[in-house]
């Protein structure tokens, strides 16, 4: 039988009411709720958890992913000062960020989604989830964006749960582009976006994640906005986000504040958050 979201798993940290004060903290975990394929690629988990946990759950979530089939995982703890505290030993738990996809704190549920191309132990745990799993959690962060008159968004498809965020929260009148590189429009998913920001689809077709140059090639193909109130927000592989980067620094002359880049995985590496 699986214990609420919340609650103490057996063979993990004490539950928050048992710590002594100035001592490391229980992490929240999270129960699984429902499972669903939004592409072929893209599995969407639904967990649930208490109101706080849920609103702490996110933008971006660092998330602690037992193996698979564990039904009795053992958790980590969270210094005061945000260091997760592991335990003695072999504990296999793998540590991932992710984008929450959305977050509902008054129904106490958080949606992620994983994309499940690769063998890392996210996209494994995700590929095997069902209601009643365990998903733990420990800390979050922002996702790096900024309000502007005109906007670029670039990503692959680990990046479409933070793009989907930005466009949902950009101001109406904001004007720009957003390119997402995925296999085919089998992986193309709903987006709501300001009237002025176009979302433009780019497929690779055979070419496998990470080894093309379609993201980047279609920013090079570009023209720069006029004006300093620009600002590019762009995730995917390494390579492609270090091509895209160079070519916003340089062409486009942005300067630090105007932009955010960062590479969500590498190729041939388990990494966050698509590992």
């Amino acid at each position: 039988m699986t214990e609420p979201a919340g609650s103490r798993p057996s063979g993990g940290p004490p539950a928050s009411g048992d710590h002594l004060p100035g001592s490391p903290r229980p992490v929240d975990v999270l129960t699984v709720v429902s499972v669903t394929d939004v592409t072929p690629s893209v599995r969407r988990v639904v967990l649930s958890g208490t109101p706080d946990a849920v609103a702490a759950a996110g933008p971006t979530v660092n998330l602690l992913v037992p193996r698979v089939d564990d039904p009795d995982p053992r958790w980590p703890a969270v210094a005061r000062d945000g260091r997760i505290v592991w335990p003695a030993g072999s504990h296999g738990i793998s540590l991932r960020s992710y984008t929450a996809r959305r977050q509902d704190p008054g129904r106490g549920e958080v949606a992620v989604d994983f994309v499940l191309h690769g063998d890392g132990p996210a996209a494994a745990w995700a590929g095997a989830a069902a209601p009643g799993a365990l998903l733990g959690v420990a800390g979050s962060g922002a996702l790096g964006d900024r309000p502007a008159g005109t906007l670029l968004l670039a990503g692959d498809e680990t990046a479409l749960p933070a793009i989907s965020r930005i466009l949902a929260a950009a101001d109406p009148a904001a004007r720009g582009v957003a390119l997402v590189e995925v296999a085919g429009p089998e992986e193309e998913q709903s987006l709501a976006a300001p009237p002025g920001v176009e979302v433009r689809w780019l497929h690779r077709g055979g070419t496998p994640p990470g080894e093309g140059t379609l993201l980047a090639d279609a920013v090079a193909a570009l023209e720069r906005p006029a004006g300093d109130d620009v600002f590019a927000w762009v995730a995917a592989e390494s390579a492609a986000v270090r091509a895209v980067r160079a070519d916003l620094r340089g062409r486009w002359g942005l300067t630090r504040a105007q932009h955010h880049a960062i590479g969500y995985w590498r190729r041939g590496r388990a990494m966050a958050p698509s590992g």
